[in-house]
């Protein structure tokens, strides 16, 4: 189930206004980690660049697990833990492998793909990510009331889609239309699988792990 209420304000057009995407479930409850996305008519913006990202390791969990990139960003993956990791993906979007370490790895993973790519570590199951390649500079993630703010968005016409790592519909269900010309916001209700996710196993005694 999705429904998507639309308002603007005219009063003042704009050449940037703002928008506030809500995403709710069907129950009512804040949908934390929903990337939005607003793809331009025009297309994205050859200004935009991308920026040195980072997905922390901290407590045996990537932080944040929902992380948003524009496409060509280099993200790095420190492990802040006393014990060691191995961060790899088999995506389409993109493959890459980083061995058992600790700290920095010495070079970032270029995300030169659009597209969504799960993240994993080789020793710890239980961890589990998502990086979000955007083609469009204007994204966000929702909070923990559901609420993501794209700022500055340029006078025009956009595509909206939302993504959530337990979707029970295909994205593309989620794309909407809209003429932004002033501050908006937006409602999405989205029906969501439930999570499943190996259970995390006890620390041995002694040391002994990696």
């Amino acid at each position: 189930m999705m429904r998507v209420l639309l308002s603007f304000a005219f009063a003042h057009a704009a050449a940037a206004a703002d928008l506030e995407a809500i995403v709710k479930n069907p129950a009512g409850a804040p949908v934390a980690e929903a990337v939005v996305v607003a793809v331009p008519d025009a297309g994205a913006p050859k200004t935009a660049k991308p920026k040195l990202e980072q997905v922390e390791q901290i407590d045996e969990e990537f932080v944040p697990r929902v992380k948003a990139v524009l496409v060509g960003s280099p993200v790095s993956f420190p492990n802040r833990d006393s014990v060691r990791h191995h961060v790899y993906s088999f995506s389409p979007a993109k493959h890459f492998d980083l061995p058992l370490y600790v700290g920095t790895p010495a070079k970032p993973v270029i995300f030169d793909t659009p597209g969504i790519v799960t993240i994993g570590c080789n020793i710890h199951d239980w961890m589990v990510g998502y990086i979000y390649v955007s083609e469009s500079p204007y994204y966000a993630t929702t909070d923990a009331n559901g609420v993501a703010r794209l700022a500055a968005l340029p006078a025009g016409g956009y595509t909206l889609r939302v993504w959530h790592p337990q979707l029970a519909a295909p994205e593309e269900t989620t794309h909407r239309h809209a003429e932004v010309s002033g501050p908006a916001r937006m409602e999405w209700v989205l029906s969501l699988k439930p999570e499943v996710r190996i259970r995390r196993a006890p620390a041995p005694r002694g040391g002994g792990r990696y």
